[in-house]
């Protein structure tokens, strides 16, 4: 693949169109091939047996067709199943299909590698090698919703953004993935069933407000206090609490769209009495309908634990008697690997 080409999944349909003017084809051409990209998911030109065999190699002469490839797959005792995807210049980046009974739900990923940093993360321990495109973006999901069809014998029904990377640090794709999945000459997915995970870009979030977006938004809380969040998202530090909350009600308002809080529970750091307090303090600055107590998966280079079980519960119900409406999500696809925070392309 010659990567000097341009990708042709990044040309709109005007542009696509006076190509296929420039050329002397059909104008016909222009709706098959849209067709094949977006909506039968052909991932080289000779996929889209429709056009002529002249036609395929002109349109592989002049562009690129940079598809994902699923390189390797690994499957848990629980069910759930990750993805490896290899991208044409050769990087890694993984995606993950979480089946319960009610729902099929792929995890994709945003960036190769993250920024941020953040010390309870396999991936923040990576090297942020470069933004995915928002087709590559798409291909995750389309590769996944094949993998549950196979699988499952049943479509995706949600969609989160909670992978590899920070999605709003690589906001224009992130966007643009969103469009094309949602788009009806796409995989015309629900945008309410899509939900963008951030680790809190006070900015970001704002912008995400203006753009009237119609997705969900979770945001990784995960310590209730500045001083302790500084501790192990380091992001905190230009994106504060009061930031982040200031900026979720902006965003509320903007869009009137769901907000949930993520905390990830460490024993010994911020599931105490006086965490679970400052806790609620901030769920009530905000009109979030929902905090995830997710359990903590362990990772080499953190030394932190989970808390045990009646640790948990106690931590639970002092939400749950304040009002809180407040879940415990059990990690599901541990023993590969594949559960929160556990993503950084191990075989």
């Amino acid at each position: 693949m010659n990567p000097a080409l341009p990708n042709i999944r990044h040309l709109g349909i005007q542009e696509l169109e006076d190509y296929i003017t420039q050329i002397g084809e059909k104008k016909f051409r222009v709706k098959q091939i849209h067709e094949w990209l977006w909506q039968k998911h052909a991932h080289s030109f000779d996929d889209m047996t429709n056009l002529s065999k002249d036609f395929r190699a002109r349109l592989a002469a002049d562009f690129m067709l940079p598809a994902l490839k699923v390189d390797a797959s690994q499957h848990s005792a629980d069910g759930t199943i990750k993805s490896r995807f290899r991208t044409f210049d050769n990087h890694l980046v993984e995606g993950v299909l979480i089946p319960t009974e009610e729902r099929k739900t792929a995890c994709v990923s945003s960036q190769i590698g993250c920024s941020l940093s953040c010390k309870f993360c396999a991936t923040g321990y990576m090297d942020r090698k470069r933004n995915l495109s928002f087709d590559e973006i798409y291909d995750q999901v389309v590769l996944i919703n094949r993998e549950s069809e196979q699988q499952y014998q049943q479509k995706l029904s949600n969609i989160v953004f909670m992978g590899m990377g920070e999605p709003l640090l690589n906001y224009a794709n992130v966007m643009k993935a969103i469009e094309r999945i949602s788009a009806e000459d796409g995989l015309f997915m629900s945008a309410r069933r899509i939900t963008v995970s951030t680790a809190g870009v006070a900015k970001a979030i704002r912008k995400l407000g203006d753009d009237k977006v119609r997705f969900k938004l979770a945001l990784s809380l995960h310590a209730a206090n500045d001083k302790k969040r500084n501790e192990i998202m380091p992001i905190n530090e230009s994106n504060n609490i009061k930031a982040l909350v200031d900026a979720l009600n902006y965003f509320y308002k903007q869009t009137g769209n769901e907000i949930t809080f993520e905390y990830i529970l460490f024993k010994d750091f911020n599931d105490g009495q006086k965490d679970a307090e400052e806790l609620v303090k901030i769920y009530r600055q905000v009109p979030a309908d929902l905090i995830n107590i997710i359990e903590y998966n362990p990772i080499d280079a953190f030394q932190f634990t989970k808390p045990d079980e009646e640790g948990i519960q106690h931590f639970m119900q002092f939400l749950e008697s304040n009002r809180v409406n407040a879940r415990l999500r059990r990690s599901r696809g541990k023993d590969i690997d594949a559960a929160c925070g556990q993503l950084a392309n191990k075989g």
